[in-house]
């Protein structure tokens, strides 16, 4: 019997291959974005995963081409997003497929195009726009060995992870192509400056007062929780916008976190490096999804873009119900997690928290002359609405008594936001000495059993403990503010005025059983 064997010419297919990113909070999750043209039906195909931004890229792909006079060949393109199992969301990918596009029609070259990664969105017409994301995929970029495309806007912000390895930024695609193909030079890109924060309230201007200043000074030196108690008009919203004043810059790794997760929420003005602590301040009406950070693509919430800073709260009991007690595992873990069916995404939440409220819904419990008819029912329902697990996270408690006109008038200006800054300084910088490069920031995340307490001081706190009926949570927070009070002092050991201070600020709220 005889067998015939029918051999056909085998067809060579070819893959070019580039970097690119996904992003899992301020992570940069590397993606290989692999291109493959090959006989058969014409067809651009995106497979890996993508979102509808994504999947959309292939005619901004196709109109940038042609806008440099190029056209996809008649075969069919596949194009790969690596791993598969990874949801791709984004319009950044635009320029990464366009250049493994380009690579794999041998316009590019390929071997130069696995030592770089690429992040940008195209236009029509080939010009490259600013996306989300860009300082985190630098980091990530230099920490894999590669350099970076991304677009000319944000040259600057690329710069920022270091000159190791090159940044290309460039204004369109066609500068790309001429820059590969030798017949032009991108020149790198300089990091962009510093951003410079709004001018903020200096603390002179408030006048009296001076058990609220004492406490947001703690607050600062500490990085303790505050809550300013108070009537309307009293000067709550007033004081707490000049915490930030109070405040020492960012150290430089502080600095690049806060960075990224701005690059990532697409707040990052310019490409400046953030060295000022953040002061968010949302509205009541704020959801729990903009409060902790959610959405269809996991956004950072105001707890997240508060990192290293302040969050403000006014009206604290007018927030809805679920977004406070969300804030309750951000407060203590410095962290949190956004979980969606495909993914769980996890940023940093190491804010300040500094809320105000007034004592009852008319705001004037404890007024007999104004307060409603309904009192003290009113203030105790008002502040119901906070609930003690939550309370018992706030460090510090100030009731704000209104100053007279008249004597507001006749009342000596306070000391300048640069002298109490000065002492937070000096206070940061003694907690640095002790905790140790990579350990506490500041005495809020502290463990609290290490200090070092004089012996009528632990018998203080230990007595008032018991007396106060204080949780584990609230015996250690109140430790943590006599550290703070004995710092600004200067003191090396915690002493009995302190421990009596930080309970003095650790009270229950007016009217509250």
């Amino acid at each position: 019997m005889t067998i015939s064997i029918l051999c056909c010419d085998t067809v060579r297919v070819t893959i070019a291959r580039i970097q690119s990113f996904a992003f899992s909070g301020i992570e940069a999750v590397p993606v290989e974005v692999q291109v493959q043209i090959s006989p058969g039906v014409p067809a651009f195909l995106v497979v890996g995963l993508p979102d509808k931004a994504v999947g959309e890229a292939r005619e901004r792909v196709r109109a940038a081409l042609t806008a440099m006079g190029l056209s996809l060949p008649p075969k069919r393109v596949l194009i790969n997003l690596a791993p598969a199992d990874l949801l791709k969301e984004g319009s950044h990918f635009d320029l990464p497929i366009a250049l493994a596009v380009l690579a794999a029609m041998d316009v590019l070259p390929r071997e130069e195009m696995g030592e770089f990664a690429a992040v940008g969105e195209l236009s029509l017409d080939g010009t490259l726009n600013p996306v989300v994301g860009v300082l985190p995929a630098a980091m990530a970029a230099n920490a894999r060995e590669l350099g970076l495309v991304c677009p000319a806007a944000q040259g600057g912000e690329a710069a920022w992870a270091g000159a190791q390895f090159p940044v290309l930024a460039a204004p369109d695609l066609l500068a790309l192509v001429n820059h590969f193909r030798g017949t032009q030079v991108l020149s790198p890109p300089a990091a962009a400056g510093l951003a410079e924060g709004p001018p903020l309230p200096d603390l002179a201007e408030v006048r009296g007062m001076e058990a609220s200043k004492r406490a947001l000074e703690i607050a600062a030196a500490g990085g303790h929780n505050l809550l300013l108690i108070g009537p309307p008009g009293s000067g709550k919203s007033m004081l707490a916008a000049r915490m930030p004043g109070l405040l020492p810059d960012l150290a430089p790794m502080e600095a690049l976190e806060v960075s990224m997760i701005h690059s990532v929420a697409g707040m990052l003005e310019g490409g400046r490096l953030v060295m000022r602590p953040p002061y968010r301040e949302p509205h009541h009406s704020a959801s729990m999804a903009a409060l902790t950070g959610g959405g269809q693509r996991a956004k950072p919430g105001e707890v997240s873009l508060a990192h290293r800073g302040v969050l403000f709260l006014d009206e604290l009991p007018e927030f809805p119900r679920g977004a406070l007690e969300a804030l309750r595992q951000p407060l203590e873990a410095g962290r949190t997690t956004v979980s969606r069916a495909a993914a769980h995404v996890t940023y940093p939440t190491r804010f300040q928290l500094v809320a105000a409220m007034n004592p009852c819904r008319c705001g004037y419990l404890g007024d007999a002359a104004r307060e409603c008819g309904r009192a003290p029912r009113c203030g105790e329902d008002y502040q119901g609405k906070i609930s003690g697990p939550l309370l018992d996270r706030i460090d510090l408690t100030v009731e704000v008594q209104p100053i007279p006109p008249s004597e507001l008038s006749r009342a000596p200006p306070g000391e300048p936001s640069a002298v109490v800054a000065a002492r937070v300084a000096r206070a940061r910088q003694a907690q640095r000495a002790r905790f140790g490069e990579g350990g506490a920031a500041t005495n809020a995340e502290a463990d609290a059993t290490k200090f070092e307490l004089q012996a009528e001081a632990r018998a203080l706190a230990e007595q008032a403990a018991d007396r106060l009926r204080l949780s584990a949570r609230g015996y250690t927070r109140t430790l943590r503010v006599a550290r703070s009070i004995a710092d600004l002092a200067g003191a090396a050991t915690i002493r009995r005025q302190d421990v009596a201070e930080a309970l003095a600020f650790r009270h229950r709220m007016p009217g509250r059983r």
